[in-house]
């Protein structure tokens, strides 16, 4: 007796894809991909073939690059109408290039542009003329930033209040820093040689020898010591640039208790701002090595 094939028929061979519900767009994609179906079970678009995946892929990379292309033509034709005028901003071709004195707040609004990068062998920042809309929105806080860490801003600051007991303590703090100790709760003590957060920023301590932290010079140089809490003196080193890109940063930012206490798992901000200066350690060491 001839027995009948009760198995589920084969799956067709082919890749999926979703599209933006608009007629020129589903009309470029049929034109693409004539063979493709609309399927009302998987509410997507069905392209059958074994290499269907890659061929979405590369279309869609087109399309995307195409309205990249066009977005760019249309922000560089708004910056032709009405251009920013700075010394800190440069119109190429290709892009817009911003070359400012390093301040947190100009890396932090350039953060929030969309496509902006950093462009580490010109030591600029770059962003498509596709958001030059959010760029202006952002330049007056980005070129006031620029203009007070100007060398001739920072040292008229420092000339003002030369002599004044703000002055003194600015001094009294740079010398306390170079000492690089840190106090630390002493029955909750940080682990050793692993990057850190804290309120000098991202270091990796060394050990202690025990020595009592005075709660007033706590109060007074890294946060305010905790009433009945006992410190002690932690040694600490800078990080260098490969320890801190081997780093995981931690996805929640500190909590209070661990602010009160000192320290805590480094996020990715206070990373990148510790791997910025590892790296500036590691020019400053290789220049000296030239020149010696």
């Amino acid at each position: 007796m001839e027995r009948k094939d009760t198995s589920e028929p084969r799956p067709r061979e082919g890749a999926t894809t979703e599209l933006p519900r608009d007629r020129i767009t589903v009309a470029r994609f049929r034109e693409a991909f004539p063979r493709a179906r609309w399927s009302d079970r998987l509410n997507a678009w069905f392209v059958p073939g074994r290499t269907a995946e890659k061929r979405i892929g590369r279309w869609l990379a087109e399309m995307e690059a195409e309205e990249d292309r066009f977005a760019d033509e249309k922000g560089r034709d708004v910056f032709a109408f009405e251009p920013i005028e700075s010394r800190y901003l440069e119109a190429a071709p290709a892009t817009l290039q911003i070359r400012t004195p390093y301040s947190r707040t100009v890396v932090n609004e350039i953060r929030e542009i969309p496509y902006a990068r950093w462009d580490a062998d010109r030591r600029l920042w770059t962003v498509p003329y596709r958001s030059f809309e959010e760029l202006r929105q952002r330049w007056p806080a980005i070129e006031a930033a620029a203009e007070r860490n100007e060398p001739e801003a920072r040292r008229a600051r420092r000339e003002a209040i030369e002599g004044t007991e703000q002055d003194e303590a600015r001094r009294a703090r740079t010398r306390e820093r170079r000492r690089k100790r840190y106090p630390a709760p002493s029955n909750d003590a940080p682990p050793l040689d692993r990057a850190i957060g804290t309120h000098v920023g991202v270091v990796f301590f060394i050990g202690t020898d025990g020595e009592l932290a005075d709660p007033t010079t706590v109060s007074a140089f890294y946060f305010p010591a905790v009433d009945g809490e006992e410190y002690v003196w932690a040694s600490w080193r800078p990080g260098s640039l490969d320890e801190l890109v081997a780093t995981w940063p931690s996805r929640t930012p500190p909590e209070q208790h661990e602010l009160n206490r000192g320290w805590w798992m480094p996020t990715l901000e206070e990373l990148r701002d510790a791997r910025r200066n590892a790296r500036s350690r590691r020019r400053v060491k290789k220049r000296q090595h030239k020149d010696n």
